[in-house]
């Protein structure tokens, strides 16, 4: 991978840190391609069972690359395709793939930076970062999946006035609004989501993984098609290892071994 994106592996969690901090770490097309690939190779790797995102420096994204926007001059259209391209492929991938997503925000987040910074399962910030979508304030609309996951976390009211306004909204704010999870101390950020990664790394992760399908897929399903996929699903997870274990260190009052060594 090139420098844009660091990438890391520790026993069964993989952190990913965007890194451009001399530009906010906007979103270029060689980072937006480099999530996709990141996206499908966390997926992929068994071995890894739960994934980090955060940022480098004093911002966790500023969102797209606008230098790189001007510079694309009357070819701008065809940028942005290829551009949104790659990135709602890492979205995609990143929301739907079996194993639990952690977002540590260290700073700000704007336009695509904001989608990158709420499609984690839990999101953890900084009391410093902020969070702005700031997209009409540049003839834009949004991208980065912010249009749906904005309505379904903070409701379509609130998501009107921040996606019209670009008002700046801070941390403690956007996690009694919901946006976010919480606000952990200053300091202690990455501290606090490698602790959680490990936690949810020796969790069930089929568990987790089919928890966050059926999640997601709740907005789209009628209630009797969402108690249907339910029922199939815990009857599913009950057969496999990870259920088999689960039943049985609760009867026998011992903390389950989800997590196989070796």
């Amino acid at each position: 991978m090139a420098n844009g994106v660091l990438f890391e592996v520790d026993g069964p969690v993989a952190t990913i840190t965007l890194n451009r901090p001399e530009v906010g770490n906007a979103v270029d097309i060689p980072m937006a391609r480099e999530l996709m690939e990141l996206s499908i190779r966390c997926e992929a790797d068994d071995a890894i069972r739960c994934v980090v995102l955060t940022g480098a420096g004093k911002l966790f994204c500023g969102g797209g690359d606008v230098a790189a926007f001007q510079a694309a001059g009357d070819a701008l259209p065809e940028f942005l395709r290829e551009i949104t391209s790659y990135l709602h492929s890492a979205i995609s991938v990143f929301a739907r793939m079996p194993k639990p997503l952690i977002t540590a925000v260290n700073g700000s987040a704007a336009g695509a930076g904001i989608g990158l910074a709420i499609m984690g399962d839990i999101v953890l910030a900084e009391p410093s970062a902020g969070f702005s979508l700031a997209y009409t304030g540049i003839g834009l609309t949004p991208d980065g999946g912010t249009t749906w996951l904005l309505p379904r976390l903070i409701g379509l009211r609130k998501a009107q006035e921040l996606c019209l306004t670009n008002r700046r909204v801070k941390a403690d704010e956007a996690a009694s609004l919901g946006l976010i999870t919480r606000v952990v101390e200053a300091g202690t950020l990455q501290d606090e989501a490698a602790k959680l990664a490990g936690d949810l790394a020796r969790g069930a992760t089929a568990a987790l993984g089919a928890t966050r399908r059926m999640l997601v897929e709740s907005y789209s399903n009628s209630l009797d098609a969402q108690l249907s996929l339910e029922s199939r699903s815990i009857s599913t997870q009950s057969r496999a290892r990870e259920g088999r274990e689960g039943v049985a260190a609760f009867l026998e009052k011992r903390a389950p071994r989800f997590l196989e060594e070796g």
